[in-house]
């Protein structure tokens, strides 16, 4: 008869170690406070730009703290749990063509608008050596407050590109 213990262990400890396992893996895979954000795969020199702009990014936005994101990577940022969530080093948005593409001014930092179907807005900076975007909750439908809080960080890590 063959056993199909892990590692030949004992029945006991082979129960003990598959469970410890199984309690380690939930217990990584919990992260309902990290929202799941996609991570951009820019060219080296934008990723760069990106890495200082993580250096600059604020504890909070809108008065909300910021928190980690799924994977963790210094491209993305959220705070509130993903009411708010900053990618760096995103492609150039293929509505930036569009002569009828909104944008705002925030503090000297110019974006572009997109309305997301269900869902809060979409701003992608323009005119800056890498692509920044940030997405906003339903909250912030008619809010650019936090845009205004992100400027900063933004024109010290994110050259322009005029």
């Amino acid at each position: 008869m063959s056993s199909h213990r892990p590692f030949g262990l004992p029945g006991r400890a082979a129960a003990s170690l598959a469970g410890a396992t199984v309690l380690l893996l939930a217990v990584a895979g919990c992260s309902a406070s990290e929202p799941s954000v996609p991570v951009p795969g820019p060219p080296a020199a934008e990723a760069a730009v990106c890495r200082a702009l993580a250096k600059e990014l604020p504890a909070t936005v809108a008065g909300l703290g910021r928190t980690g994101t799924d994977p963790k990577s210094e491209l993305t940022a959220a705070w509130g749990d993903g009411a708010i969530v900053l990618r760096c080093g995103v492609a150039r948005p293929e509505k930036m063509d569009d002569p009828q593409a909104r944008a705002v001014d925030a503090d000297g930092v110019n974006w572009m608008y997109e309305l997301r179907e269900g869902d809060g807005p979409r701003f992608t900076t323009t005119y800056r050596t890498a692509y920044v975007e940030v997405t906003l909750d339903k909250r912030y439908a008619n809010d650019v407050g936090p845009l205004t809080d992100l400027a900063a960080p933004v024109r010290k890590a994110v050259p322009s590109s005029l």
